[in-house]
């Protein structure tokens, strides 16, 4: 088989089923990523969220048979909401970052990946193939960076010269050996936008972070947040898009390509106080279909507390009390007591005062004790 032919004929199959961008690379090792790696590992900026073997990630031979090639794609998704929701005083809303609007990407990307992998198979019956999005082996800007889509930008996501950084990543490694397209090179330049304006300070420089005070991870952890990271919280209810809105190749930038991928302005930006008492069943109902659901509802909800806080809410006392009194999670009790103190009054400080003589957990309590020093300094 003419395989320059093939990979033309892969391209365009590629764009017919709603893939914007598809390239194609060696399957040797990422050495380069290798050294991240290694340094990563060395400073203990590794998050846990990562596939945990680092030689597979590097090595795609230790993953697939004799692989030869691997294919990239990017889809591009929705930057801004058509009916926002009005976020007024007494009914605050948190957000949820780009990356979770719509359908979860994982099950979009692996959709296109399994049309293009029959397709692939169709005409060529002894292809062997292994695809991922996100959760894989391999790193997905690494493979998009050297097939060509895109440039890893200092804010380490890979941007695109066509649609910014907002696009979602998949690969196929395959035993096709493709001809590999080339690398575009360094878009960024002298920009510093992104490492100037990254809220918690995890943008080192030069295209490097520690994703550990990254507040896209802090909001997916289900901890107590470090006091520090509360008041930068903003609005975030889950994940963080600073870098992203300020880089200048994002800028004007919306696309509405994928029906699956539109956000339900309600679910990307719900108020705040009915989330503190969210069932289980309720908020697989509302969040379930979107990736931000798959750390459950705790986060989410301890996120809410610390918004509603941040924000002075008076009117959220009542619901916070009930989680600072009947709540069985130390960390959403503890964390309505640092909320309670940020609100301030009379009703609150005698809430935490009351809880805090029943209270056993010792981190709660020090939570409780520092919010009693707050009301105290105000």
């Amino acid at each position: 088989m003419n395989l320059l032919k093939f990979k033309k004929e892969v391209i365009q199959y590629a764009k017919e089923i709603g893939i914007e961008k598809i390239g194609f690379t060696t399957a040797d090792p990422f050495l380069f990523l290798k050294e991240r790696l290694e340094v990563a590992k060395k400073k203990d900026f590794l998050t846990g969220f990562e596939h945990p073997n680092s030689d597979e990630r590097v090595y795609p031979d230790l993953i697939f048979d004799k692989p030869k090639s691997i294919i990239a794609i990017a889809l591009a998704y929705p930057a801004k909401l058509k009916n926002s929701p009005t976020n007024r005083r007494e009914n605050r809303r948190g957000e949820l970052a780009r990356a979770a609007w719509g359908i979860d990407y994982h099950h979009i990307l692996q959709e296109k990946l399994a049309k293009l992998d029959d397709f692939i198979k169709k005409q060529f019956p002894n292809a062997k193939t292994k695809s991922m999005v996100d959760t894989g082996e391999l790193s997905d800007v690494a493979v998009a960076e050297r097939a060509g889509l895109g440039s890893r930008g200092k804010n380490t996501l890979l941007i695109t010269p066509e649609y910014g950084s907002w696009v979602y990543l998949g690969e196929m490694i395959t035993n096709i050996p493709f001809e590999p397209d080339q690398p575009i090179g360094d878009l960024c330049g002298d920009c510093n936008q992104c490492v100037k304006s990254c809220p918690t300070g995890s943008l080192l420089g030069m295209g490097k972070m520690n994703p550990k005070i990254c507040l896209s991870y802090l909001t997916q952890t289900k901890g107590f947040l470090d006091e520090k990271y509360r008041e930068v919280l903003h609005n975030r209810l889950y994940g963080c898009d600073t870098c992203q809105v300020v880089c200048p190749y994002n800028r004007g930038h919306d696309f509405h390509f994928h029906e699956e991928m539109e956000p339900d302005p309600q679910v990307v930006r719900p108020e705040l106080k009915p989330l503190l008492s969210i069932s289980n069943k309720a908020f697989k109902e509302k969040f379930g279909a979107s990736s931000a659901s798959w750390r459950g509802k705790k986060p989410i909800q301890r996120n809410a507390i610390i918004i509603l806080g941040r924000f002075r809410d008076k009117t959220a006392i009542p619901e916070l009390i009930t989680c600072l009194t009947a709540d069985p999670r130390p960390v959403i009790r503890g964390t309505a007591a640092w909320a309670l103190a940020k609100i301030g009054g009379e009703e609150a400080a005698n809430a935490i005062s009351l809880a805090k003589e029943n209270e056993t957990d010792k981190e709660v309590l020090q939570e409780m004790e520092f919010a009693e020093k707050i009301l105290e300094t105000r």
